[in-house]
């Protein structure tokens, strides 16, 4: 699909269901996972099949926990590791459907969120004949937590940046910007993968967490290098830093006309900001478009943003 359907100034859905399985990344479990086309103004919606179809929206709301992942919960019902299918429904510009699972967690398939995209190419896209109503940034806006920063600021567009920096070898410093529509996403971020460190291992599986963690569905680095052999892009791990990003963004329940910068954060400062804004409600408005935004440069490869003023 060639048009940015995230501009576009009616709702979305899919034409026809499609499906996939999958193991969960922290709790081993397999999982039987379909999109479903649903009705305007529906949402993104989880739907629990082994539990008798119970609903929980991709809501900030629903948030319950943020480590390593993000988990969403709703009267004891809990859905893991959302974040990846979000990132490709919110940044194709899918504004409803049902997301059905058999199991508590997303199936992780190769860490990235390529497998969902190509999921949404076998599913086709329709238009609704209703309004899609974006969340426009007025205001600048930013939290914190030590050199962590998250920041949103008005924008006539949907535009990430993200930094990070690890003292690793193959990562460093890294940042990249780009505007997020389907074609962006699809093309630089969508097949990067989750990583980690091998001398978390321990640790994260005393947690009870990476329990379906392997060399097929993340990156896992070594003290010098990885264990994976080449990595996919030299930027990866900024890459998807940025794709977990926009999947938290997802819970804001619209698509979103701002500037996002992330500075060194991570899933509990995505969320963060995501409450902050439903909290704080003088900070953006609800608006439609009559007609499509006109395009804007996209930057494809890593450099140096000055932080918006």
């Amino acid at each position: 699909m060639s048009e940015p359907i995230l501009r576009h100034p009616v709702q979305t859905t899919i034409v026809r269901p499609v499906e996939t399985s999958g193991n969960g990344l922290h709790t081993a479990v397999h999982t039987n996972l379909r999109l479903v086309p649903a009705p305007a103004d529906t949402g993104l919606v989880f739907r629990r099949t082994d539990l008798d179809g119970f609903e929980l929206e991709a809501k900030a709301n629903n948030v319950a926990r943020v480590s390593y992942a993000t988990s969403l919960m709703k009267k004891g019902v809990l859905i893991s590791t959302t974040e990846h299918v979000l990132a490709a429904l919110y940044s194709s510009g899918i504004d409803n459907v049902y997301i059905e699972l058999d199991n508590l967690e997303v199936p992780i398939l190769d860490g990235s969120a390529e497998p969902f995209m190509r999921l949404l190419e076998q599913a086709g896209v329709e238009r609704l004949r209703k309004r899609r109503r974006y969340l426009k940034i007025l205001k600048p806006v930013e939290v914190a937590e030590g050199d962590r920063r998250l920041g949103i600021f008005p924008a006539n567009e949907f535009r990430v940046t993200c930094f990070i920096e690890f003292t690793h070898p193959l990562i460093g410093r890294q940042e990249l910007e780009m505007v997020v529509n389907r074609g962006t996403f699809g093309t630089f971020l969508a097949s990067a993968r989750t990583f980690g460190f091998t001398e978390d291992v321990t640790r994260l599986r005393a947690m009870g967490l990476i329990r379906g963690g392997s060399l097929e569905n993340a990156i896992v680095l070594t003290p010098d290098g990885t264990m994976n052999g080449t990595l996919r892009y030299p930027d990866e791990f900024c890459r998807h830093k940025a794709l977990d990003l926009i999947g938290d963004l997802a819970l804001l329940g619209k698509p979103l006309l701002g500037h996002v910068v992330a500075h060194k954060a991570g899933h509990a400062l995505h969320t963060a900001l995501v409450l902050r804004l439903m909290k704080e409600k003088e900070l953006w408005e609800e608006v439609t478009l009559s007609e499509p935004l006109p395009a804007v440069p996209v930057k494809s490869e890593a450099s140096t943003i000055a932080h918006p003023e």
